[in-house]
């Protein structure tokens, strides 16, 4: 294990969020913060501490940083041990900053934003002072597209080492980009997410939103992480554009941002490379329908309102944001069912959704209907495609293996929830789980979309903050750091 190269990679990533907690303090002054708050002077420890954790891996690393002996174990190290400390790291303004606070309930907001969960345990908004909330908001857009990835945009001197590294942190593959370095494919996604988040601002500005409140949700909608910086919501703003604005927006971004760039680009033959965002369109429409229909059933008629609250919230439970427009816990069974599914399924890869990904949906499905065909023709020799894209019988294994897992890791963590909140009941257990271990945010029941998750214990913040990083890295990259035989056997 090349243990000199991760420290160093770590020091950029230390260094990362040092500046993303100074640009968060330069925004608290702006907005007329001084240095006598509280939230002012944790912001001014936390630069401190943090900003001396970088130096000092910086300075006792040795050598230049490049790809020589930087294998995949080093990658998937790098970047479990980068998210644990970002999320750790990123308690500190929180801790240092409100009253009252533990680090545990610090951890829990901090890993809770950097992975775009969007759960909080947040009770009383006015707590938070701009600086804070400013925070809250830059680490969702943060995590949205990677911490790793930010700076394998920069780092030149990666070399092959960068392709691994974004192959591993990110649901994109390096194969995803056209021939070249790969620093000029992941330089141009972050234009890419960048301008969107732009255009996203400048629409809810014109909307009718505050700048601060357009600065805040643009970052919170385009990483589809779903903090507000209303208790409320949406519901705060109960504005038709507002809304549509965010649809359109939230249904972008969990889109596989290749794809997108290639349209932009004036690609033709992307869009015969285009089934996952096709099905998960197609998704989106049949359950926006049905959850109409189903809305409509309850109230009695189905007008503007209905269609709005239906659309709103299958569009925010999809691509796993988690904005409210409307108490969905109040809907019909059959609503909130077909919801709980559109949380396990996600949106794209390659996207800033959690969930478990169309593609994987796809493959499995199609996985599903070769096994039943050669259960009746067990000698025909069936080619399984995505597209044009042929998959190998290692590739699909992969793919139902990594779901079998996902399943066996959120029924165990239902299970030992059960053991930490007695209390709960199996509604709140299992959406409590689902929307940590997917990085949806809310749930139902007791973290319902308009409750909290304040009321759980620290043991309960903890395990829960481990499963939001284990669903945000898709397992592997931080499952590796509690197996250390593969740090020294394999490469």
């Amino acid at each position: 294990m090349n243990f000199n190269i991760i420290q160093k990679l770590l020091s950029y990533a230390f260094f990362a969020i040092t500046l993303a907690f100074s640009a968060c303090l330069l925004g608290g002054f702006i907005m007329g913060e001084v240095w006598e708050d509280r939230s002012i002077q944790g912001f001014f420890y936390s630069i401190l501490i943090t900003l001396s954790l970088a130096l000092v891996l910086r300075l006792g690393s040795k050598g230049e940083t490049t790809n020589k002996n930087f294998f995949r174990r080093e990658a998937l190290c790098t970047i479990g041990l980068t998210w644990i400390f970002a999320s750790i790291l990123g308690a500190l303004p929180f801790y240092f900053g409100v009253d009252n606070y533990s680090f545990i309930d610090a951890l829990f907001e901090s890993a809770s934003g950097l992975t775009t969960t969007g759960a909080t345990i947040i009770e009383d908004f006015s707590k938070l002072s701009y600086s804070l909330f400013l925070w809250r908001s830059l680490s969702q857009w943060i995590g949205g597209l990677g911490v790793i990835v930010f700076f394998v945009a920069i780092l030149t001197s990666l070399g092959a080492g960068a392709k691994i590294l974004f192959s591993n942190e990110s649901s994109a593959t390096a194969s995803d980009f056209e021939q070249g370095r790969i620093q000029d494919g992941v330089l141009k996604l972050l234009i890419f997410y960048v301008s969107l988040t732009a255009l996203c601002l400048v629409g809810y500005k014109f909307a009718g939103m505050s700048w601060f409140d357009a600065v805040n949700h643009s970052m919170t909608t385009i990483s589809t992480g779903g903090y507000s910086t209303h208790a409320d919501s949406f519901v705060y703003f109960d504005n038709l554009i507002i809304e549509s604005i965010a649809v359109i927006f939230m249904m972008l971004s969990a889109t596989t941002f290749i794809f997108l760039i290639r349209i932009f680009e004036g690609s033709k033959d992307i869009y015969k490379k285009g089934l996952e965002v096709y099905t998960f369109y197609i998704i989106v429409i049949i359950s926006g329908i049905l959850i109409t229909l189903s809305l409509g059933q309850l109230k009695g008629t189905i007008d503007l309102i209905t269609i709005r609250e239906a659309v709103f919230q299958t569009v925010s439970i999809v691509t796993t944001t988690g904005y409210s427009s409307a108490n969905y816990d109040l809907w019909l069974p059959a609503a909130k069912i077909l919801l709980m599914f559109l949380m396990i399924i996600g949106g794209c890869s390659g996207s800033t959704s959690g969930g478990l990904k169309i593609i994987r949906v796809v493959i499995a499905f199609k996985a599903i209907f070769r096994t039943i065909i050669q259960t009746y023709r067990p000698h025909k020799t069936i080619i399984t495609r995505v597209g044009s894209k042929s998959l190998s019988d290692s590739f699909i294994h992969n793919v139902v293996l990594y779901i079998l897992l996902l399943f066996t890791i959120q029924g165990l963590s239902v299970i030992v929830l059960s053991l930490l909140e007695p209390n709960l009941n199996l509604i709140s257990l299992f959406s409590t789980i689902q929307s940590s271990l997917y990085n949806i945010g809310p749930g139902f029941d007791a973290v319902g979309p308009f409750n909290n998750f304040s009321a759980l214990q620290d043991s309960t913040k903890l395990f829960l903050s481990f499963l939001m990083i284990l669903g945000r890295l898709e397992i592997y990259a931080l499952i590796v750091l509690f197996i250390p035989t593969i740090w020294t056997r394999y490469s």
